[in-house]
């Protein structure tokens, strides 16, 4: 009987650890997938559909605040809020896809040449690689929730980057910008 205890008492602990490792393993893995630019992997890390659905509400919903009441309620308004949105959202649907992030990180690298910040000093080395998970600060909001807040810039407020459970692995589902939209 006391064996048997301790087995389930072991396994009740191992499952634990795995629940809450899970996210800090997801982090870690995303950050190599990008560092590396490998989008095979960064799929494997990211709910691309999930993620365009939240970035298109807030820019629609950034887009509706610069407007502002006035604009809004015009006909004309309405059409140019109809125009952005569909533009924006065009925008979001070819971005947010493995493609769409490779050909990013293919931009990071052309600009890491431009500035000439490239390993070892080498005109013809490779660029440093992109790291915006460095110094991340991540929480659990709830026991199915995980948060990176990721500093942007001083006097920004931080991109969050939002994890959920699916299936065995954690994915990213949502990227919070955090984008203010007083007029």
């Amino acid at each position: 009987m006391k064996k048997l205890i301790g087995i389930l008492l072991a396994l009740a602990l191992a499952v634990v650890a795995w629940w809450f490792s899970g996210p800090y393993l997801a982090v870690h893995g995303l950050s190599k997938a990008i560092e590396q630019r490998d989008t095979a992997k960064l799929e494997r890390y990211v709910d691309f559909p999930r993620v365009r659905s939240s970035l298109r509400a807030q820019l629609n919903d950034y887009l509706v605040r610069q407007a502002g009441p006035d604009v809004a309620a015009s006909p004309f308004g309405a059409l140019l809020y109809g125009v952005g949105d569909q533009l924006g959202g065009a925008a979001v649907d070819t971005m947010v896809t493995p493609t769409g992030i490779g050909a990013m990180l293919q931009g990071h690298v052309l600009w890491k040449r431009g500035r000439n910040e490239l390993q070892g000093g080498d005109a013809f080395g490779a660029t440093e690689p992109a790291r915006p998970l460095k110094n991340a600060e991540h929480h659990f909001e709830a026991l199915d929730r995980f948060v990176v807040d990721v500093q942007r810039g001083p006097g920004e407020p931080p991109m969050r980057v939002v994890l959920e459970p699916q299936g065995l692995r954690w994915k990213v589902v949502d990227l919070q910008l955090g984008m203010s939209g007083s007029p």
